[in-house]
């Protein structure tokens, strides 16, 4: 199946202000940021890498005439996190969006598995989405507007070999979401995830085992992964106005069948 064109922006998040975590590269997190900055919002990007956050902002400016901000941040130190929410308060003011991209994954299985793996997955996936929501609330809360969009998988729901400690921390991520909306609804804030299945780029089959992606592909309706600005699109659907309604839902961003 071809790809559909690449969307025009619509000002779905004119005057906004959105935080994306883990925004270098060339996954959903840097897919998400484009899109957030064609749709108008004003966009801080951050990474825990260096040189590839400094590219991403330069390339970001390049591809939507949009000059990011830009802040290194390991969302597993709580100081970092927030330096992080600190620094967007003294550019902007206020923060409007935050989409906590960060996670992290690998292939273990569970009788194979240390302490180490399974720690640091959660710590950076799971942990890290808490940190920085924790960071941003007392925000939103005393200005009764905001949203917060996680990124979950469908791992969260179903099984695959080798995936135990990502499925934990990704199903983690969505009873965070739901719990967290529940607390937050009456003071205007809203916190959503989306749940991809496959979305592919360039680095993925690094970090894949061999036969693997092949696999998930053809599980796939589409005969394809996702395109991470695909995803991406509904991240920013579920920040917008468009999704007023929608508060502690974890949407299947999926054409994966079981």
């Amino acid at each position: 199946m071809s790809l559909p064109e690449y969307p025009k922006g619509r000002n779905l998040l004119a005057g906004k202000t959105v935080i994306v975590t883990a925004a270098a590269g060339t996954g959903i997190g840097y897919a998400t940021a484009r899109r957030c900055a064609e749709e108008g919002a004003a966009v801080l990007l951050s990474d825990l890498h260096e040189r590839r956050l400094r590219e991403a902002a330069e390339k970001l400016e390049r591809e939507t005439g949009v000059r990011p901000d830009y802040r290194l941040c390991d969302v597993t130190v709580q100081a970092q996190v927030d330096a992080l929410v600190a620094s967007a308060l003294d550019s902007w003011g206020r923060i409007d969006v935050l989409v906590n991209n960060a996670g992290l994954g690998g292939y273990a299985k569970v009788a194979e598995m240390t302490d180490e793996q399974w720690s640091k997955v959660l710590d950076v996936t799971l942990h890290g989405t808490f940190r920085m929501t924790r960071a941003v609330l007392p925000h939103m809360l005393a200005r009764r507007s905001g949203a917060i969009v996680n990124n979950a998988s469908v791992l969260g729901w179903r099984a695959q070999e080798g995936q135990a400690h990502y499925a934990a921390a990704k199903a983690g991520v969505m009873a965070l979401t739901r719990c967290s909306a529940m607390e937050v609804a009456q003071s205007g804030v809203r916190i959503n995830a989306v749940s991809p299945s496959l979305a592919t780029h360039e680095f993925l089959s690094k970090v894949t085992p061999a036969g693997l992606l092949e696999q998930l592909t053809a599980r796939e309706a589409f005969g394809r992964g996702a395109e991470p600005w695909e995803v991406a699109n509904v991240i920013v659907f579920l920040a917008s106005e468009l999704a007023s309604y929608m508060t502690g839902e974890c949407v299947a961003v999926s054409s994966q069948h079981p």
